[in-house]
């Protein structure tokens, strides 16, 4: 991403680690829009070429855009990305999911896939260790969590354990980073390619899972966009959890 102006000043720069996809890919669509310059990093070339296509047409009318393989559990591939555009880094995103999840009860998991579904943890580790050093001093970082941390269903307990690692993770880190800000957003059940496992059924599917909600609906990615990039602008925000989840965490009991 080459330095620019924009009419409000100073040119931004963001990171963005799973933009490729899904709420990542969201994110990016709204900073470039405002006239960010946006890095997106994915592990698939096909998703990676995807969304540099879908950018193609706003790039000319607001910022940067640029689309790059890169492993989050790959922490040599992470430090050389975000070294790459030391002391010009405003905004780091970390919404990848690292790897598969474990589902089911946990006496009848394998514990193996339990430990693996923890690899959203350690590449959100990895991004914000690797990334934070190279951010400007007012720079900013939102991780993605999921409500599972704090409102699970039977099943969901490696979800919930995970989430709430990354959110006490960004609590415990406030302090540390500042000035640097860091933040959650914890998107409850969203409309994205997670679910299209469910082939035709996948909208009854989601009406069914966010029945329940004050909002009976599943969500938008653009939605929870809209909260992540809230959450980067906001000054006086930071170890903060934002719930963008239609109510679920505060929804009765089924």
């Amino acid at each position: 991403m080459a330095d620019a102006t924009s009419t409000q000043g100073e040119f931004k720069h963001a990171l963005v680690f799973g933009g490729t996809s899904g709420i990542g890919l969201a994110v990016c669509k709204q900073l470039v829009e405002k006239g960010v310059g946006v890095m997106a990093f994915g592990r698939s070339k096909a998703r990676c070429d995807a969304a540099l296509e879908l950018m193609r047409p706003l790039v000319p009318v607001g910022g940067a855009f640029v689309a790059l393989e890169c492993d989050v559990l790959d922490r040599e591939a992470v430090q050389e990305a975000c070294s790459k555009y030391s002391g010009h880094i405003d905004y780091l995103v970390c919404a990848a999911t690292g790897g598969e999840r474990a589902m089911g009860p946990f006496l009848d998991m394998d514990l193996d896939g339990f430990q693996g579904s923890f690899a959203k943890l350690w590449g959100y580790a990895n991004c914000v260790k690797s990334c934070v050093p190279h951010m400007k001093a007012d720079g900013a970082v939102v991780l993605v969590s999921g409500t599972p941390a704090k409102r699970y269903r039977p099943g969901q307990i490696a979800l919930s354990c995970v989430g709430g690692a990354v959110e006490n993770m960004a609590k415990a880190l406030a302090n540390e980073l500042a000035p640097r800000r860091i933040n959650c957003v914890s998107p409850g059940v969203i409309d994205t390619p997670m679910f299209s496992k469910f082939g035709a059924a996948k909208d009854e599917r989601l009406m069914e899972m966010t029945a329940g909600n004050p909002i009976a609906r599943p969500g938008a990615a653009d939605e929870v966009a809209a909260a992540v990039v809230f959450t980067l602008e906001n000054a006086y925000m930071t170890g903060a959890v934002l719930e963008v989840d239609g109510g679920l965490v505060v929804a009765p009991p089924k």
